[in-house]
């Protein structure tokens, strides 16, 4: 799993587990360890449909159009297509900060990687740390300070539950918003 910013460079990289393991079963895991995923305070991660909506993880709507071959030449129909047509676009960014990383560090699209598991681990760590660097070219301004790192507070199931329908709610207002822009703007064309 990685978080990756706009400028192309990996935020957060857990890279100790196995392709098979649940997108949630791996975001939870991020989120619990000691320097863990963080969420910046007022923002949101633009994440697949695998890890759902929950309190800084904003998902697409599920079974509503959303990856650019599903359009053609259809129009946008409603404020959930046009939510996840934006949604889709800013995605791609996280597919070329991988497309990069693989392009720089062939090691990376080895199909039966020689080394140990724990030492892929490393690997995939070190060409992450080593692409950031190189998009940088010698300032690291993605680096959280380790001062800044705090611990989540446990959350009940509840508060949990509060905080995914924020999300969902968040969520639909968004694409409501943006649909109501849209028509306003062919409105007065």
């Amino acid at each position: 799993m990685a978080a990756v910013d706009f400028d192309l460079c990996f935020t957060y990289v857990l890279a100790d587990w196995e392709g098979s393991a649940h997108d949630a079963t791996v975001l939870a895991d991020a989120l619990t360890r000691e320097r863990g995923l963080q969420v910046p305070p007022g923002k949101f991660y633009l994440v697949d449909a695998g890890y759902g909506a929950r309190h800084g993880f904003l998902p697409p709507f599920r079974g509503v159009r959303y990856h650019l071959n599903e359009w053609g030449n259809n129009p946008v129909q409603n404020d959930k297509e046009l939510f996840n047509l934006r949604h889709s676009s800013l995605q791609v960014t996280v597919e070329r900060a991988f497309g990069s990383l693989k392009w720089r560090f062939k090691i990376l699209d080895d199909v039966k990687p020689f080394f140990t598991f724990p030492t892929q681990v490393d690997i995939v760590i070190a060409c992450g740390v080593l692409h950031n660097y190189a998009l940088s070219q010698g300032i690291d301004e993605f680096i959280t300070p380790e001062v800044t790192w705090t611990t989540q507070p446990i959350r009940t199931s509840r508060q949990q539950a509060s905080d995914t329908r924020a999300v969902v709610d968040r969520r639909l207002q968004m694409a409501a918003q943006m649909w109501e822009d849209r028509q306003l703007t062919y409105a007065n064309l």
